[in-house]
């Protein structure tokens, strides 16, 4: 049987959470803190941990930093839907918990009858999470122009002009995407589309994040706004980002609250296949970790659209459920780790590299 570690100073929300992952098979133990979170895993070495963000004494940023420090465990952050929770929620995944889940918003809320399933998928997800891949991650520290040193080393190298990458990721890739990101060097110049499956206010605040460690503009996406050369744009959570138009190297893009494809909404599938449809500079498709088939239609567009495809590699997947159904349509170029995809990227866009259109 597997067992959870519930973690909330709410009772109420304790409760919640406990009964309905009893009723579903799991064996559940409680917590009220972060410090009594960290002493019940070493305790008792659940399989999994529901971890609420903020708590009074030790909060759950904190808690999960010294889990995955001294007994790594796959984590399960339970977020308030508000700003502040946001950024603590990407504080937290950036300290190795593996996935979040928006807390209903009052105990009378209609949002506590649909919490069941979404909780126990999320357990699901995050129980198969390879935990190896984020225990010993590095924190993200801001990095200067031209990003890490593989990155640096690329930024000496003539790149071809207006290139354009669409990365695509879910379970545990805001902190790849923030790595990728900021490893891109500034000589570059790419317009990089990023779809991470999130609400609406995470990529607010994972935009408004990752604008702060790179020198590329990076920014939530707008309904029918130009993207130049040097702009990180994340599609809006809620709406499917597509591209609309490419001209003297300038990208327009839309947002339709149109119907979910596999289940979520914004689509990487969405935005690949319109990018590989009409941005006709130089083209990469990157898929990342998460769980799922979204994203396989989309490589293969781009491929078909004579552009390079990417992959991460299982080895540091948390989840490979994404980039394993890409890799399985044969269209993908290079399967790449986490820390090589940014240098990988670059080399894609050198002057011998592919010129699509």
């Amino acid at each position: 049987m597997t067992s959870v570690l519930v973690v909330d100073d709410s009772q109420f929300m304790r409760t919640v959470i406990g009964n309905i992952l009893a009723d579903n098979g799991y064996e559940v133990e409680h917590a009220s803190d972060g410090k009594r979170a960290v002493k019940a895993v070493e305790e008792h070495q659940p399989d999994i941990v529901t971890m609420d963000v903020q708590m009074p004494g030790m909060n759950g940023i904190d808690a999960v930093s010294e889990i995955m420090s001294t007994n790594p465990t796959p984590i399960l952050m339970v977020s308030a839907h508000t700003d502040s929770g946001a950024d603590a929620t990407l504080d937290a995944l950036a300290e190795g918990a593996v996935d979040f889940l928006t807390k209903p918003s009052g105990e009378v809320s209609p949002d506590i009858a649909s919490l069941s399933d979404r909780l126990v998928e999320k357990c699901e997800a995050v129980e198969r999470a390879d935990i190896s891949s984020v225990a010993t991650a590095e924190r993200t520290a801001v990095a200067g122009a031209g990003g890490s040193v593989a990155a640096d080393a690329e930024s000496t190298r003539q790149y071809v002009d207006h290139p354009t990458v669409v990365i695509g990721a879910s379970t545990g890739g805001p902190k790849l995407v923030e790595r990728i990101v900021r490893d891109l060097p500034l000589a570059l110049d790419a317009k990089v589309l990023v779809v991470q499956h999130m609400p609406e206010s995470f990529t607010e605040r994972l935009a408004a994040r990752l604008d702060r460690f790179t020198p590329y503009d990076v920014r939530e996406a707008s309904d029918g706004e130009a993207v130049d050369d040097g702009d990180v744009i994340i599609a809006k959570g809620g709406f499917h980002m597509e591209v609309t138009s490419n001209v003297a190297g300038r990208l327009r893009i839309r947002l339709t609250d149109g119907e979910r494809r596999h289940g979520v909404r914004p689509s990487i599938d969405v935005t690949m296949e319109t990018a590989a449809e009409r941005a006709k500079d130089p083209l990469c498709g990157v898929t990342l970790t998460g769980m799922g088939r979204d994203g396989a239609a989309g490589i293969e567009a781009i491929k078909a659209a004579g552009g390079t495809t990417i992959a991460q590699d299982e080895e540091t997947s948390p989840v490979f459920g994404i980039p394993k159904q890409a890799i399985e349509t044969g269209c993908v170029d290079r399967v790449l780790p986490a820390d090589e995809i940014a240098a990988g990227i670059c080399s894609t866009f050198t002057q011998e590299g592919q010129t699509h259109g």
